[in-house]
C-alpha cells in the first residue's frame, strides 16, 4: 500500500486540551519508576558484568540476551510500539496487536498508550518548544549540546512531565484492550524478566542458570534496548547523515541502524512518518519492516504503507 499525500492525524488539536498533565502526585510516582527503571537495569548489567569478568560468559547467556532483545526492540518497541501503534503504518490482527504490545510493555519504557503519546508529541513539535525529548532546545547556552543531550537521553524520564493521552493517543484510550495492556504495564516488566530466567534455569538445569538468564535475558537485556532506544532520541537528532532536509534535526545514522533494528533510518522516519519502511535504499538494513513483511506474506499484515519511488525523489527534489 501506497503512502497518501496526507495522512489523517490521530491527534486531538492542542486548543482544545493541555499537553501535559500537571498533577504533583503522578509526577512524584512517575519520577521514581523512571528511576527504579534507570537504575536497576544498570545495578543488574554491572553485576552480569563482573560474573562475566570472573567466571566468563557462556552461549545460552548470549542467546537469551540476542532473543528478549529481538522480541522487545524489535518486535515490541520498534513495529508495535512504533511503527502500528503511534503511526498506524500497517494493520493485523487483534491478536498479533495484543501480543505486540505486550512484548512493547516488557521492554520497560512506560506504559504502550504514555509511549504513544510521548512519541506523536514528539512528532508534532520536533526540536522545538514543547518536544518530550530534543537535544537541541539548549542552543547558545554554556554546554548547550551537553545538557541537550543529557535532556534527551534520560533527562526527560526523570523529570516527571507526564504527557496527556486525552491530545496524543485518543485513539488508544477508545480501545478497550489496548487500556488493558496499558493497566497490566508492570505485570509484563516483570514477565520480561521472569520468563529468561525460567528458560536459563530449564536450558541449564541449574539454579545459576535461573540468575543468569535473569540478568542477561532480563535486566542486561533491558538496559540495551533502554539506551538503544533513547540514543534515537539523543545522537540521532544531533549526528549522521539528512538525505531529506525536514524541519527538525534528525539524521540516518548507519553505526545505529542494525542494533536498533532500522529505527536509526530516522531522517528517513521523519520524512515518511506513516511509513511502515524506514530504510529506503537497499542497503539500509531495516528489521523492522523485514519481520512487517514477513507477516505480510504470511497474511498477518495488511495496508502496509510504503512510500514510492516517486515520492521519495520528489522529497529530496524538495529538500
Amino acid at each position: 500500500m501506497q503512502l497518501n499525500n496526507q495522512s489523517p492525524s490521530l491527534l486531538t488539536s492542542t486548543k482544545e486540551a493541555k499537553i501535559t498533565i500537571k498533577n504533583d502526585y503522578l509526577q512524584a510516582i512517575q519520577r521514581r519508576l523512571a528511576a527504579a527503571t534507570i537504575i536497576i537495569p544498570l545495578i543488574g548489567t554491572l553485576i552480569a558484568l563482573k560474573f562475566a569478568w570472573d567466571f566468563g560468559i557462556n552461549l545460552m547467556e548470549l542467546e537469551l540476551l540476542l532473543v528478549l532483545w529481538f522480541l522487545t526492540m524489535i518486535g515490541g518497541v520498534t513495529v508495535g510500539n512504533h511503527r502500528l501503534l503511534a503511526h498506524c503504518a500497517f494493520k493485523t490482527h487483534p491478536s498479533i496487536r495484543v501480543a505486540l504490545a505486550i512484548l512493547a510493555s516488557m521492554a520497560a519504557q512506560g506504559p504502550v498508550i504514555n509511549w504513544v503519546s510521548n512519541h506523536r508529541r514528539h512528532h508534532q513539535y520536533s526540536d522545538q518548544i514543547g518536544d518530550t525529548h530534543s537535544p537541541n532546545l539548549h542552543k547558545g547556552e554554556s554546554w548547550g549540546k551537553l545538557k541537550g543531550m543529557w535532556h534527551s537521553h534520560v533527562g526527560w524520564i526523570l523529570n516527571g512531565e507526564i504527557t496527556n493521552s486525552t491530545v496524543f493517543a485518543k485513539d488508544l484510550l477508545q480501545d478497550p484492550v489496548m487500556k488493558k495492556v496499558n493497566q497490566q504495564y508492570l505485570g509484563f516488566v516483570f514477565l520480561g524478566l521472569l520468563i529468561p530466567a525460567i528458560l536459563g534455569g530449564i536450558l541449564s538445569g541449574t539454579w545459576i542458570g535461573v540468575g543468569q538468564g535473569f540478568l542477561w535475558g532480563g535486566l542486561v537485556r533491558i538496559f540495551v534496548v533502554h539506551h538503544l532506544t533513547w540514543c534515537l532520541n539523543s545522537i540521532v537528532h544531533l549526528y549522521g547523515s539528512r538525505p531529506f532536509n525536514t524541519s527538525e534535526q534528525s539524521t540516518n545514522n548507519v553505526w545505529l541502524a542494525i542494533p536498533t533494528g532500522g529505527e536509526a533510518w530516522h531522517n528517513n522516519h521523519h520524512a515518511f512518518p506513516n511509513s511502515a519502511k524506514f530504510g529506503l535504499q537497499w542497503w539500509e538494513v531495516d528489521f523492522g519492516y523485514w519481520l512487517i513483511r514477513t507477516l505480510e506474506v504470511l497474511g498477518l499484515a495488511w495496508d502496509v504503507k510504503v512510500p514510492t519511488l516517486g515520492m521519495i525523489e520528489a522529497k529530496k527534489t524538495a529538500s
